[in-house]
């Protein structure tokens, strides 16, 4: 069974062919990905115009290269998967129409995936991760503790009640005046900075749930820009950065380890703790997940880079977990800017808005 995936809700183009073996297991014949970050770096972050456009321009040539690298023809392939939401909505349009014109053109099923389904999927793919586990995606748009049951059934455990992380280290990167994408050039400078420099606070510790926010974290940075009364110095922007990274650190530390036993608590022990979504490349937060899998007993799986970002393998691979499900949609499937992964969200995947 072999599914062409297709994603295109933020600033990333993707096309892939991923494969279901007879034993279970996935293989990614072919995985195609076109950055738009030279299009939006001067503007500091994500255009939508410009990534609809970009995907517009880009998107049959990765179809094709898919195929050709997959070494298929379209009439081998046993379905499509196009991610339908959430996301930037011209760009969900763009991958979601031409998704449904391949699947129509070809008498195929087609899946109109939830992007954040694909995230909590990967590690099915990468790992073979059995059901239940604990998900904590973590990206530019999503700060998110989930428990994942089963194809289609997903419990909300916790979540940002503000920023995201991923946002907050964008966030932070601008007011440090670092490059775009500013997530990894905050990574980069906290790599030489003294973390004890400045005194951040670590929002939402050891609160009852296990819910985060970013936002008092974000503004504390802000502040001691303020205080240092002229432009940071190189030594300041390090030392803030990584006096920043270590409170989201603590938080994330904090917040998942609360995930993890609320978990227990509803559905009993965890296969696995899975991470995914860009910020899992983190290697301070990926060391710190691993000292709290360690100290918990629970197995932590952070599937490969390429795969936490996005990209149209998971897409392909949440639309192979459907269709040998039956789990198809119609051809009047909407684009979904909002679509949050939880019991109500899943009822209402009938194919129509």
């Amino acid at each position: 069974m072999r599914v062409l995936g297709i994603e295109s809700t933020c600033d990333e183009t993707a096309a892939s062919v991923v494969e279901l073996r007879p034993n279970g297991s996935g293989a990614i014949l072919s995985n195609e990905v076109h950055s738009q970050i030279a299009e939006h770096a001067a503007y500091g972050g994500v255009v939508p115009e410009i990534a609809a456009r970009a995907h517009v321009e880009i998107l049959d040539h990765l179809v094709r290269r898919a195929l050709d690298k997959a070494g298929l023809r379209f009439s081998q392939l046993d379905g499509v998967a196009a991610a339908a939401g959430p996301g930037l909505i011209g760009g969900v349009m763009v991958g979601l129409t031409t998704g449904k014109a391949l699947a129509l053109a070809g008498a195929k099923p087609f899946m109109a995936i939830n992007h954040l389904e694909a995230h909590a999927l990967t590690a099915r793919l990468t790992d073979g991760v059995d059901f239940p586990y604990l998900l904590l995606l973590v990206s530019g748009g999503h700060t998110q503790l989930i428990a994942v049951r089963g194809v289609g059934e997903y419990t909300r455990i916790g979540a940002t009640v503000d920023d995201a992380i991923g946002e907050a280290f964008d966030k932070v990167a601008k007011m440090l005046n670092l490059p775009y994408p500013g997530g990894p050039q905050v990574e980069r400078a906290a790599q030489t900075g003294d973390p004890t420099i400045f005194d951040l606070p670590r929002p939402m510790l050891r609160r009852p749930g296990a819910d985060f926010s970013l936002s008092g974290l974000k503004t504390a940075v802000r502040l001691e820009i303020q205080r240092l009364g002229r432009t940071p110095r190189p030594n300041d922007v390090a030392d803030l950065c990584a006096s920043f990274q270590a409170a989201v650190v603590d938080v994330i530390g904090d917040r998942t380890r609360a995930g993890l036993r609320l978990f227990r608590e509803q559905f009993g022990p965890p296969q696995a703790l899975v991470v995914a979504g860009g910020v899992a490349a983190n290697q301070a937060i990926g060391h710190a997940l691993s000292r709290l899998s360690t100290q918990t007993g629970v197995k932590l799986v952070i599937p490969p880079p390429g795969l936490c970002t996005d990209n149209g393998a998971m897409i392909a691979w949440a639309g192979l977990e459907r269709l040998r499900l039956g789990m198809t949609d119609a051809m009047d499937f909407a684009p979904r800017p909002r679509w949050p992964l939880d019991a109500g969200a899943q009822r209402s995947h009938n194919g129509k808005a």
